[in-house]
């Protein structure tokens, strides 16, 4: 980015060198618009230094999350239960997503059946605990 500031000056000095006459109508022109120019480096310069900053607090963010999810998702338990071969494996029959359940969830009191996750659709009723009295219903 010095290449451009080095230039607006250069093109400075020439203006300068030629004695075009600041109150000429062509002096005016050619001085404001290397004026312009010099701005318009500067500029550019505090832009490319702003976003070297910014490209290099994005990658120590990346860096951080990156070891934010090594932690949370491969040192988590859930995927540890993953990788072990002993879990039951059930297609959901509503959104085909496989769902993954320990079989020592169905060992717990009270549970006859798992739902999916992400849709809330019974994929599983263990009919062994399952209480099969019907209730009643009353025609009024």
């Amino acid at each position: 980015m010095r290449e451009l500031t080095e230039r607006a000056a250069y093109l400075q000095g020439l203006a300068e060198g030629l004695d075009l006459g600041k109150d000429s109508k062509e002096g005016k022109v050619l001085n404001g618009m290397i004026n312009l120019l010099q701005d318009i480096a500067l500029s550019v310069s505090d832009l490319r230094e702003a976003h070297s900053e910014l490209e290099t607090y994005v990658e120590t963010l990346d860096e951080d999350l990156n070891d934010l999810e090594g932690e949370v998702y491969e040192d988590s338990s859930l995927a540890r239960d993953m990788d072990d071969e002993d879990m039951l494996e059930i297609d959901c029959p509503n959104c085909h997503e496989t769902v993954y359940f320990d079989p020592e969830i169905l060992d717990e009191d009270g549970v006859t059946e798992l739902t999916c996750p992400n849709c809330d659709t019974v994929v599983f009723i263990d009919e062994d605990t399952l209480d099969y009295t019907e209730p009643q219903t009353y025609d009024i």
